[in-house]
């Protein structure tokens, strides 16, 4: 496993868990995902709102019902992870005697884009999501999508939550809309496995044809070590 993959499955798990340990700080002392979060305060949000290094991308302040419940902002910004915004709670997912693990109805993560190979996502597809390529993974319940210098990562319950979520994205820290492509990655995606005609038409045609760039680099390297 390269350097570069390990570091992104190490990511995933660090947001996994501070998603989990988010959750639980919210919910009421009697035990995480037994009450209903408080609202996010104004001040919190403009923690996102003022966020200064990227485009910090979310769904708006209510998502499928749920509303925002916190947000990462510059005092928790990790480089190596990203930034992110949670919606709702675990009330209606808990287990029948109450308690038991967290799992927000929507976590939506902005991170500087580091090339991974993402065999390591397991069983997964390559598509186009608002013009940009996204490779779909975890049963359908994450997305994670290029764009400019960026990954955005979008975890929910299942797979039409997750996909009604990247249809929805926009910058809470800059204008951009809901609407429309997204800006185009100024990289080349590691994706893996099978990469249909559509998703290629686009890779082709990125700014500096970067993926031709990358092919040439790489088959160049590899000719080295032969």
């Amino acid at each position: 496993m390269s350097a570069a993959t390990a570091t992104h499955g190490q990511r995933r798990a660090v947001r996994a868990l501070i998603a989990i340990a988010v959750t639980c700080f919210l919910t009421a002392a009697s035990g995480c995902g037994t009450a209903h979060p408080r609202p996010i305060t104004a001040g919190e949000l403009a923690e996102a709102q003022t966020f200064p290094f990227y485009r910090l991308y979310w769904v708006g302040p209510r998502f499928l019902g749920h509303p925002i419940v916190s947000v990462d902002g510059l005092k928790s910004y990790l480089t190596s992870v990203g930034d992110s915004v949670y919606y709702g709670d675990c009330v209606r997912s808990k287990g029948i005697f109450g308690g038991g693990s967290c799992l927000l109805p929507l976590q939506v993560t902005t991170v500087i884009y580091r090339r991974h190979v993402n065999d390591t996502l397991g069983s997964q597809r390559n598509m186009l999501i608002r013009g940009v390529p996204a490779v779909v993974y975890d049963g359908g319940r994450s997305i994670e999508l290029y764009s400019g210098r960026l990954a955005i990562d979008i975890f929910s319950d299942r797979y039409t939550h997750a996909l009604a979520a990247a249809q929805a994205l926009r910058p809470v820290n800059a204008p951009g809309s809901a609407t429309g492509d997204l800006p185009p990655p100024v990289y080349c995606p590691g994706l893996s496995r099978e990469i249909g005609a559509l998703v290629w038409v686009v890779m082709d045609s990125l700014p500096g044809h970067i993926c031709q760039r990358s092919a040439g680099a790489t088959a160049f390297a590899k000719g080295l070590t032969e």
